[in-house]
């Protein structure tokens, strides 16, 4: 499928190494985020964490995305050319959320005798090239990882564990806002998050997906 026919090209640009469960299941999420938008992964993923083994892979496919975001906005603080005061703040806030979504899913994936998946290696394609490109792709990340965790939060069977994740979905949601009204946007757009046909995403993502 050309980049040109994608709902949001800049998310099939991003690179994950690694074939860990969870980081497949991540680059299968972009994908489906890069035909449909960010908003409209939620049935993939519940599709892929209903494959799952339990909880603890559950939190590490999480903990795989907040790797991604966690990445995402240290870099922007180094690599966004021109990024303004106020944007700059913004970032440094986001970076510091994600991060601490990171060491708390690490330690509640190691209270459960787990063992935390390691961060994969990103490359963000040309995200940083300006603030307007940065900003743009960090609202689709968000968009992606609210409804990555609306997916998966039907799989999850400790009432502990999904309360611990709705904490985080409600904050990456806020990121979502915060974001769009920097971009001068409508914070919430529509009352619900867009539902899509299983097969129609999987017969759409698939040619993304390398083994």
């Amino acid at each position: 499928m050309s980049n040109s026919k994608l709902a949001v090209p800049e998310l099939a640009a991003v690179e994950i190494d690694g074939m860990t469960r969870s980081s497949f299941i991540l680059k299968s999420t972009l994908a489906a985020g890069a035909v449909y938008g960010g908003a409209a992964v939620g049935p993939f993923v519940k599709q892929a964490m209903s494959q799952e083994g339990g909880d603890v892979d559950i939190l590490n496919f999480a903990l795989t995305l907040e790797y991604l975001e966690s990445a995402f906005y240290d870099e922007a603080l180094t690599q966004v050319k021109g990024l303004s005061g106020e944007n700059k703040s913004l970032t440094e806030q986001l970076a510091e959320d994600e991060a601490a979504h990171v060491d708390t899913l690490t330690a509640t994936i190691k209270d459960l005798g787990g063992k935390p998946v390691k961060a994969p290696k990103v490359d963000f394609g040309d995200a940083f090239q300006d603030e307007d490109s940065y900003l743009e792709l960090a609202q689709t990340f968000e968009d992606t990882g609210v409804s990555a965790y609306n997916g998966a939060a039907p799989e999850i069977e400790s009432k502990e564990i999904l309360a611990a994740a709705g904490s985080i979905v409600q904050i990456e949601g806020r990121h979502a806002g915060l974001i769009r009204l920097t971009r001068g946007e409508n914070p919430a757009p529509t009352a619900f998050d867009e539902t899509l046909d299983m097969q129609e995403v999987l017969d759409a993502v698939m040619p993304f997906i390398k083994s």
